[in-house]
């Protein structure tokens, strides 16, 4: 199995939902949600391809580093390199059906584990999204992070202790989703969030906790206060509030209010090792990838999962050694051209 002939399986399952661009910007599919494209003119998907595009590597070759570190320490187990797998639920309405809910978290956390990584899975107003990502929670050992969506506070708690149960390493809650008309519709209200209900999540649950949804430096600062785990850095792939920045951009504002105080990750137009790179450069500690992943598990399953870590992986390696850069955990802002973070 190669990229190419991925891409070209998913292009067909998708029947149009996504269309396996050449370059995956969010023009093509722009307002298509659902679907897989962003929300109104797509300008927060594109903000986030821009962002990222418009930092430079520094091309460095006088020097010793050959065989770079790429493992990392992510929530109490060793990632063989930093990525892990953004979650994606409702396969059915946003990929007209190119998978079921169950083949596709089974694709995307065994997919993770053949790779050395995790998986996070999804929720959603049906019941079988979040059961379909237990299940391959279950199946696979603990290689999985479910994600909850911002339902009341009572419901998060008892499912991210479901989670706990089935084994999981972490569980998150995607604040990115408080105004998800589908979830609201179908009887399972969603809305923001405050300091005293994360840390009330927090007092009542054993593993760590994600906040998903993070784009500004105070709302960072309150996570941290709540005593989160972990935030994630997103603007949901552009497919929560039109016109919003990049998420490159307001990284290291992040980074530099919170670092050394939670684990830090990021997502939003992570398309390649050499863009993994810059977010760490830029203050991160791992990245999700969404898009991408979701390709390969449409075009190939686990197999097709594996496919697209590893080649991430050796586009990072690559990266790494022409950057100079010997450890993944020491990413130095220098790496990129015109500045630090």
């Amino acid at each position: 199995m190669d990229w190419i002939t991925v891409k070209q399986q998913a292009r067909e399952k998708f029947r149009g939902s996504c269309r396996v661009c050449p370059v995956c910007n969010g023009v093509a599919c722009a307002g298509e949600v659902p679907g897989m494209g962003g929300l109104g003119t797509a300008a927060s998907f594109r903000n986030n391809m821009e962002a990222l595009a418009n930092y430079k590597l520094n091309l460095r070759t006088l020097h010793q580093v050959t065989s770079p570190n790429l493992s990392r320490m992510l929530f109490g187990r060793e990632m063989s390199v930093p990525v892990i797998a953004a979650a994606i639920g409702g396969i059915a309405m946003n990929m007209n059906g190119a998978m079921t809910e169950e083949d596709y978290c089974r694709a995307i956390v065994a997919g993770c584990r053949l790779a050395g990584v995790v998986g996070m899975t999804g929720d959603g107003p049906k019941p079988d999204v979040f059961v379909s990502g237990i299940q391959a929670l279950k199946d696979n050992s603990g290689y999985a992070i479910p994600v909850i969506k911002p339902r009341h506070t009572e419901k998060i708690i008892e499912l991210a202790n479901q989670a706990a149960a089935a084994g999981a390493l972490a569980f998150g809650v995607d604040v990115d989703a408080a105004a998800l008309i589908n979830m609201t519709n179908a009887g399972q209200p969603v809305g923001p969030k405050t300091q005293h209900d994360l840390e009330t999540i927090k007092k009542h649950t054993s593993i760590p906790f994600i906040v998903k949804g993070i784009m500004t430096a105070d709302e960072a600062e309150r996570c941290a206060a709540a005593g989160v785990d972990a935030i994630v850095v997103t603007n949901h792939g552009g497919r929560a509030l039109d016109h919003t920045p990049g998420t490159a951009e307001v990284l290291p504002s992040i980074s530099k209010a919170v670092s050394g105080q939670l684990t830090i990750l990021v997502d939003g137009g992570i398309r390649s090792g050499a863009d993994i790179l810059k977010m760490l450069a830029l203050g991160a500690d791992g990245v999700l990838v969404g898009r991408p992943l979701a390709i390969g598990a449409v075009g190939g399953g686990a197999e097709g999962v594996a496919l697209v870590i590893n080649k991430l992986a050796a586009e990072l390696r690559a990266a790494m050694v022409l950057t100079g850069v010997s450890d993944i955990a020491n990413v130095p802002p220098s790496i990129l051209w015109g500045g630090c973070r």
